[in-house]
């Protein structure tokens, strides 16, 4: 839970911040900043990613994981969410106040809550004690939420309570099955979710754009093909 606390008060601290600058934030240093947390972003996917013992585990796994995530459509899923919120920013940026409010709250707890560093991170927090995804999520939410104060006031800070319950039960609920997965099983799953965490920053840098919510069930799938990697190496 440490890790969605600070992410909780980095939300916190920057509505604040945001509800002083009211005035907004020169989007030349919006995109610095967002450039400079991306390259983060991507050491810490990589630092993670090279944890692996056996790199055909997360090559498997992305490659099941990225099928069942296509035949769902997890990212569209996501992107409808995505341009829900959008909608929301640009209605509230147009001054209209009549649910001012409540579309900060809304479009802050969708923004924060809906994607793969979401999860990831707080798998990482419940499952190895790891808080530095969600820590990294925090500096990103933090700014973020800077900004969409000072355009949609004070709704945004209440987006924080939504983003410790959201966070808190994913890594609760990856502490209670801890116990049935062996390291090898968690650190196959922490390699798997630093590949994501990765493409995340790669996105985030405008390089291309890779279908990250197609690729979630991925990080699952290390329990399942670590004891299939090994009858597989039996057999050869």
């Amino acid at each position: 839970m440490i890790g969605s606390l600070i992410n909780f008060a980095a939300i916190l601290v920057g509505s604040g911040l945001g509800l002083l600058l009211r005035g907004g934030i020169s989007q030349r240093f919006r995109d610095t900043l967002i450039q400079g947390l991306a390259l983060c972003v991507i050491l810490i996917g990589t630092l993670g990613a090279i944890r692996t013992q056996d790199v055909m585990i997360p090559i498997l796994c992305m490659v099941v994981g990225g099928l069942a995530g296509e035949a769902i459509n997890i990212e569209k899923r996501l992107e409808a969410l995505g341009d829900r919120a959008q909608r929301l920013v640009a209605r509230a940026s147009k001054g209209e106040s009549r649910s001012g409010f409540s579309q900060g709250f809304v479009t802050a707890s969708l923004v924060y809550c809906v994607g793969a560093m979401a999860i990831v991170g707080a798998m990482d927090s419940g499952l190895r004690g790891d808080h530095t995804t969600l820590i990294a999520k925090s500096a990103l939410d933090g700014i973020t939420a800077v900004i969409f104060a000072s355009t949609m006031g004070a709704g945004v800070a209440l987006s924080a309570v939504a983003v410790l319950v959201y966070q808190g039960v994913i890594a609760l609920g990856a502490q209670q099955v801890a116990g049935l997965l062996t390291d090898g099983m968690i650190l196959e799953m922490s390699a798997v979710g630093g590949l994501l965490i990765a493409g995340i920053g790669i996105n985030m840098l405008g390089l291309t754009k890779l279908r990250i919510g197609n690729l979630l069930p991925a990080i699952f799938l290390p329990p399942a093909c670590i004891p299939l990697m090994r009858w597989i190496s039996q057999l050869f």
